[in-house]
């Protein structure tokens, strides 16, 4: 490691990934889990950094997935190292015990693009989503952009995907009609989705809101038992309270709910109230929690009395519930493409014609200030 991170690049039609890890099983689960992907391949495996850096020195990979307990030197150490010589992208690996989620954020600030679990083998179903997590947090990673890195825009494998209908049935034309002209006018909402590069971009706008705000809800593709640490770092650094949501938390102003992770979180309207439910179900456009679900069931509960943001992230997971929240009379914001660390979902949206306006990241909480007092004041006058 004295010697520093060196290595070139060579052209490859794969995404090539580098595995440390200091587990052989593990090592041998996460390779034959990315090389069955037509569009990744194990360039490497290390038991430990230094083994790590040679591989480096030899070929420099795409993507690194990196365990954050190693011998030799601990994984946090590693990244740091790799981030100051030559900034590469790293997924940290790793079993997510709830007392590790701290050195899990610890990674995310250092400059980690993204944290999956460990594959389990003991369940079918689990296996499955731990492949399907895996295989897009390497596509994502590899397509970030990292200070002087930046590459095209990423082609997906295509696999088949359930739309928010699995959680929320769809409105016709005419019943999205009616149900936006009869809505009650209530305190306006905000909703925010995002995936890779989204907890700096969270961190970004939450910060840029006061304490005063109107609610926010948001959902952040993160593995279990990780949000809760997320929630917990954010309500330190910002002004409003921000915690992980529950099962009938009330939508107040002051508090930002983040959605659990591997749950869905929905809007239900009572009245003129709004609380969240915390609801099982299927992975809807590839993700648990999904966006989709939240924008969907926001514009069929809140319609013109919600916001709604679109941040960062690798997919199109709430393109189509941006769309129906701006169909419902909702203001929209879309992330712009220099500020995204993976500019996926926004584009997506963009595409679609779901966002009322685009922005870049240290503009939006303004945006969003803006945009719900002029509203609150239009409350007042009527």
């Amino acid at each position: 490691m004295r010697d520093g991170i060196s290595g070139t690049s060579r052209v490859s039609d794969r995404i090539r990934v580098l595995i440390v890890d200091d587990s052989a099983s593990v090592r041998q689960a996460l390779s034959d889990i990315i090389n069955a992907d037509p569009d990744l391949e194990v360039m490497a495996t290390a038991a430990d950094p230094y083994i790590a850096a040679e591989r480096i020195r030899a070929e420099v990979p795409d993507v690194i997935f990196l365990d954050i307990e190693l011998p030799r030197m601990d994984g946090l150490t590693f990244l740091r190292k790799i981030m100051s010589q030559r900034p590469l992208p790293v997924v940290v690996c790793s079993s997510l015990a709830q007392e590790g989620s701290e050195a899990f954020m610890q990674a995310l600030e250092a400059g980690a693009v993204e944290v999956v679990m460990k594959p389990r083998m003991d369940a079918a179903n689990y296996l499955h989503e731990s492949r399907m997590r895996i295989c897009d947090a390497a596509k994502a990673a590899a397509h970030a952009r990292l200070r002087s890195i930046r590459r095209p825009a990423p082609t997906l494998t295509v696999e088949p995907k359930l739309k928010a209908d699995a959680i929320i049935p769809p409105l016709s034309a005419g019943r999205l009609a009616a149900l936006r002209a009869t809505l009650p006018q209530t305190d306006p909402i905000i909703c925010i989705g995002a995936s890779t590069g989204g907890t700096e971009a969270l961190r970004t706008v939450l910060e840029g809101l006061p304490a005063s705000c109107p609610p926010v809800l948001i959902v952040q593709h993160m593995p279990e038992k990780f949000t809760g640490t997320f929630a917990r770092r954010l309500n330190a650094l910002c002004q409003p309270e921000v915690k992980e949501a529950e099962q009938g938390d009330s939508v107040i102003r002051g508090r930002a709910l983040i959605a659990p992770g591997n749950r869905h979180m929905l809007l239900r309207r009572t009245g003129r109230r709004y609380v969240v439910d915390i609801v099982e179900g299927p992975h809807v456009s590839r993700h648990r929690p999904s966006v989709d679900v939240l924008f969907r069931s926001t514009a069929h509960n809140a319609g013109a009395n919600a916001l709604g943001v679109i941040l960062t992230g690798m997919g199109d997971d709430g393109a189509a519930g941006l769309l129906e929240m701006r169909a419902m009379g909702s203001f929209t914001i879309a992330q712009d493409e220099d500020s995204c660390i993976v500019y996926g979902m926004p584009k997506e949206a963009v595409d679609r014609g779901a966002v009322s306006t685009v922005l870049p990241l240290d503009a939006i909480a303004t945006e969003i200030i803006k945009r719900t007092r002029d509203r609150e004041a239009l409350k007042v006058v009527r």
